[in-house]
């Protein structure tokens, strides 16, 4: 099997089991969000060591543990970048567990457009005219869906903000995606610990050790850590561009899920508010390919 085949199913795979997290996290919605994800941190941590160690890198980890923390710019990044996708992930649990599967797949269909603007913001990315019309288009979705709900879908833009935020910081922390994975979870380990452990007067939660729930929250880290782990590997065996389009798999497999598994409404408004929105998609994903294409040619 060739490199970009490979790549394809890594990566496909990534976003088809992002995509269907949400029935995962409906198996244990009897727990707090915030257990939830303090489970998340434990056992992903408890896995990428298990994942270090059976690689044979754990020398080598422990060097980059050590680069990490003494470099102040990497140690913040990388402080910062768990604390961002720790926030991710909670609102994503949250927004499951409270029927708003919707709204979590708009979130990550904003997604790349945000990147896009931090992008601008922060390391001082030009716009192209294709990206301005699919940031105004996105930008004129979400005002719609404002205006006709009469609020602001902030849990959607708490999801697509967060994880861009993440993106971002990550950029600056010169990591692989298994060390970085585990420091991440490493840096957030002790607080969630703490917190578990503080529960219910000492125990971990109101839940049977042996137990479906028990089991289903120890597995919590396998479930979201295989999936970056796929996506690493896939991604920098296919084109950028690629990449782009498979990510659209998740959000429309957790829209798919919400609306039909779910029943959850999805009126006219939401309707056109996303019509706008993967208008916006459409564009910013043709002019990136397009653009990459022509990059490639000229290499």
């Amino acid at each position: 099997m060739n490199e970009n085949k490979l790549g394809m199913i890594y990566t496909g795979g990534a976003y088809v089991l992002w995509g269907f997290l949400p029935i995962y996290w409906k198996l244990v919605q009897e727990v707090s969000p915030l257990a939830i994800l303090g489970h998340r941190i434990v056992w992903s941590f408890v896995f990428m060591t298990g994942v270090v160690l059976i690689s044979r890198k754990w020398s080598a980890f422990k060097a980059e543990l050590r680069r990490t923390l003494k470099n102040r710019k990497s140690s913040i990044g990388i402080t910062f970048a768990s604390i961002a996708i720790s926030i991710n992930w909670l609102t994503y649990i949250w927004a499951v567990n409270t029927d708003h599967v919707v709204e979590a797949s708009l979130g990550y269909y904003i997604n790349p457009l945000v990147s896009i603007l931090l992008g601008m913001i922060f390391f001082k990315e030009t716009f192209t005219r294709p990206q301005w019309i699919a940031f105004i288009l996105a930008a004129t979705g979400v005002a719609y869906m404002t205006i006709n709900f009469g609020s602001v879908p902030w849990l959607a833009l708490l999801l697509a903000f967060s994880f861009g935020v993440y993106g971002l910081l990550k950029k600056t922390v010169d990591l692989n995606a298994m060390f970085g994975l585990t420091i991440e979870t490493l840096i957030m380990t002790p607080i969630a610990a703490i917190y578990l452990v503080t529960l219910s007067n000492g125990s971990w939660g109101d839940i049977e050790w042996l137990s479906m729930t028990s089991l289903l929250l120890f597995g919590a880290g396998v479930a979201t850590a295989i999936p970056l782990l796929l996506f690493a590997g896939g991604a920098k065996r296919i084109p950028l561009s690629m990449v782009g389009f498979l990510q659209y798999i998740a959000p429309t497999i957790m829209l798919v899920i919400g609306v039909f598994l779910y029943n959850e409404p999805f009126t006219k408004v939401h309707l056109i508010s996303f019509l706008f929105i993967w208008s916006g998609l459409l564009i910013y994903t043709y002019s990136r390919a397009k653009r990459l294409r022509k990059y490639d040619q000229a290499a």
